[in-house]
């Protein structure tokens, strides 16, 4: 096979620092709502979007915006580094395989216009919507930044994080990387640690802030934002902990989570659109300080379910990540995607197969990726629509024998959202699952013309439409 010439990303567009940039520069794409909408609805209508949605006039909120729906399809993903969609996932990976950027601490910010701390502090007064009938609490998912005490780095995530009174709250840690940091001021003598909530950034922030993989030893996810976006991130000093945060925020909130204590919690719905663990035992949050920006800030949302933002941006990373992991065993991957249809639990890789062997060790490497979403991974070719249900379903059904295309692994490490694993008792929330992979290629070992799908004569020339 011969050499693939390297990548050259076309050059990219200058990025905007802040979230409004974001939407005025794309608000050929942003759905703007006028009309008067109760928080109580903006879940609901969020999750009717398929493209960025703000809420100018919130009822109940009358100070506040509201925005959803950045990230949840390529074309949006694109956008937010700049890049043409077919240049996207190459050029996260590309990214992704650099060093650090770094933060650039700066003295003041837009997030600052407005400073409440003390008495004056009501995380209840932020326009936090409920995101499902099953819960009875306000969910916030907002990208947080804790600090290793022993690198120093700032390592991040979107924790969920339910507010149960003006000052007080619990968090659901989910990702490794911060159980760690958690174990490590644990084993300092530490009683809390700082935390600090920031809303409304630029959509690659909460692209790097997802990021799970090696790193702990290197960098933190904060240190990488830059590089993504290739721009210094100022960041300004917090009012009452010791830690920085996006100066060009929308909102931030300042806080401790309280090592020596936890409480019970009902659950809220996972990314598989289950009402999932439901019931957790989750660390305190104190909250400190507020501030944010004095023109009406912008609260970002993930609205929860079905299929949104919340599906979509855990596994952007992971997808630049299995792409570098299969390009290295010197396969032409064409996409490589986690599907909002999937439940968070699917993978699709898509890629030209060089010889038989290549598609089973593809299949192999992503089901044993370290992360707990790749129960069901496809190998589809490029000639499938990796962005129609039905067309994957099709190779499926049409390009895999089940008595030689597909193997199950049993006995693997399931997600804590997915119904269909057993609990591990003991272990709780988590579960043991099989895992599925399924060779829906066109194969080398037919002749290829026996893969060519039959259209009408015209088909994609003429349009219905134009007859009406």
């Amino acid at each position: 096979m011969p050499d693939t010439p390297p990548f050259q990303p076309a050059p990219t567009a200058v990025l905007d620092k802040d979230l409004r940039g974001f939407l005025e520069r794309h608000r050929d794409l942003v759905t703007v709502i006028g009309k008067p909408v109760s928080i109580e609805h903006v879940g609901a209508l969020s999750a009717q979007s398929e493209r960025p949605i703000l809420f100018n006039n919130i009822i109940e909120k009358p100070g506040f915006r509201l925005c959803d729906i950045l990230v949840k399809h390529r074309c949006l993903q694109a956008r937010a580094l700049g890049v043409p969609e077919s240049d996207y996932l190459r050029t996260l990976a590309l990214r992704l395989r650099q060093p650090p950027r770094g933060l650039v601490t700066v003295d003041a910010g837009p997030v600052k216009e407005v400073i409440r701390t003390g008495a004056d502090v009501d995380w209840t007064a932020l326009p936090v919507p409920i995101h499902s009938d099953q819960e009875k609490h306000p969910y916030i998912t907002a990208m947080n930044i804790v600090r290793d005490p022993e690198t120093g780095f700032y390592n991040s995530s979107h924790a969920g994080t339910t507010p149960l009174g003006p000052r007080h709250g619990v968090v659901s840690f989910a990702t490794p990387h911060t159980h760690r940091i958690i174990a490590k001021y644990r084993r300092m003598g530490h009683r809390t640690m700082p935390i600090a909530l920031a809303f409304g950034v630029h959509p690659a922030y909460e692209i790097m802030a997802n990021f799970s993989g090696l790193h702990m030893d290197l960098w933190g996810e904060m240190d990488m934002v830059g590089t993504l976006m290739q721009m210094d991130i100022e960041m300004v000093p917090c009012e009452t902990i010791p830690l920085t945060v996006p100066a060009h925020a929308e909102i931030v909130v300042e806080g401790t989570i309280d090592l020596d204590s936890a409480e019970a919690f009902e659950g809220v719905v996972g990314p598989t659109s289950y009402y999932l663990p439901k019931t957790q035992t989750l660390p305190r949050m104190d909250v400190s300080a507020i501030t944010m920006r004095a023109d009406r800030p912008i609260y970002r949302n993930h609205q929860s379910c079905p299929a949104t933002d919340h599906q979509v941006l855990p596994r952007l990373c992971h997808e630049a990540m299995l792409y570098n992991r299969l390009t290295e065993m010197g396969i032409e991957v064409t996409d490589v995607r986690f599907p909002t249809w999937g439940a968070a639990l699917s993978c699709i890789l898509q890629f030209e197969t060089p010889r038989p062997g290549y598609v089973n060790d593809a299949l192999m490497a992503s089901m044993g990726a370290p992360w707990l979403n790749t129960k069901m991974v496809v190998a589809i070719s490029p000639d499938t629509n990796i962005d129609d249900p039905g067309d994957v379903y099709h190779a499926i059904a049409t390009r895999c024998d089940p008595a030689r295309d597909l193997f199950v692994v049993p006995a693997t490490r399931g997600s804590l959202y997915d119904p269909s694993a057993e609990p591990l008792e003991g272990y709780f929330p988590f579960r043991l699952v099989g895992k599925i992979g399924i060779d829906a290629t066109a194969k080398t070992r037919f002749g290829k013309s026996d893969y060519d799908r039959i259209y009408p004569r015209h088909w994609g020339k003429v349009r219905l439409e134009d007859y009406l």
